[in-house]
């Protein structure tokens, strides 16, 4: 080979090394960033949030809870959107709520919520629901 090539080859080489480097370097601010922006602030939070109504069930052992949420979306559209699947919230409730025990209630109330972020989050179709929270409880 010509040393022109291999001049050429050399150069090329070394230039996609750095632009790859350089991409990188911006992909991963970039990126960091975006995570640290994530995070809602408190407005934010409660400008997005819907409130249930109370719902009052059965529950396995033949006792009765009263209970509330307040449910944060990611945006006014998914805010909207909960509002109007307030049907299919109460539906998971119930059916979450009747396989349970007074005891398990009492205990696993962060699971109930986990447990109801995820299947409302199935059925969302404009944004997502952030969190769940209990607001009030009453087990009898």
């Amino acid at each position: 080979m010509s040393s022109g090539i291999v001049k050429t080859m050399v150069t090329t080489l070394v230039g996609l090394v750095l632009g790859g480097g350089i991409a990188l370097v911006i992909v991963l601010n970039v990126s960091g960033d975006e995570k640290n922006g994530d995070a809602q602030t408190i407005d934010e939070i409660v400008e997005h949030s819907y409130q249930t109504s109370e719902i009052t069930t059965d529950l396995q052992d033949g006792s009765f809870v009263r209970i509330q949420f307040q449910i944060v979306t990611d945006s006014d559209d998914a805010k909207e959107e909960i509002a109007k699947r307030e049907f299919q919230l109460k539906n998971i409730l119930i059916k979450e709520l009747s396989v349970m025990k007074a005891e398990d209630f009492k205990s696993g109330l962060g699971n109930l919520e986990d447990v109801i972020q995820l299947k409302l989050n199935e059925l969302m179709t404009n944004g997502k629901i952030t969190d769940v929270y209990t607001i009030s409880k009453i087990l009898q």
